[in-house]
C-alpha cells in the first residue's frame, strides 16, 4: 500500500508504523494543514502522531490497538497527501 501513498511517507519502527515529514512556508500554513487533518482525524475516528513546529509537521500512523499498520493508516495517509 505504500506505493499508493506520496513517496515522501516512510515506513519507519520495524514496519510498525509510517511517517512523513512536511515544510511550509510559514506557521500560518502550517497550523492550516494541522487544522484540516484534525478534521479528517475526528471524521475517520483515527488519529496520527503529530510533532508540529514554527514550519514544519511530522506525522506518524500506527495502530495502537494492533501494534502495527493497518487500512486506517493507509487512508488515513493518503486523506492527508490529497490535502497537499
Amino acid at each position: 500500500m505504500m506505493k499508493l501513498l506520496h513517496a515522501d511517507w516512510k515506513l519507519v519502527e520495524d514496519g510498525k508504523a509510517i511517517r512523513r515529514e512536511l515544510k511550509f512556508p510559514d506557521f500560518w500554513r502550517t497550523m492550516s494543514f494541522v487544522n484540516a487533518l484534525a478534521h479528517i482525524a475526528n471524521v475517520e475516528d483515527h488519529h496520527p502522531d503529530l510533532e508540529v513546529g514554527y514550519n514544519y509537521c511530522r506525522v506518524r500512523y500506527s495502530t495502537h490497538a494492533i501494534g502495527g499498520l493497518s487500512d486506517n493508516d493507509f487512508i488515513c495517509a493518503a486523506k492527508a497527501d490529497a490535502l497537499l
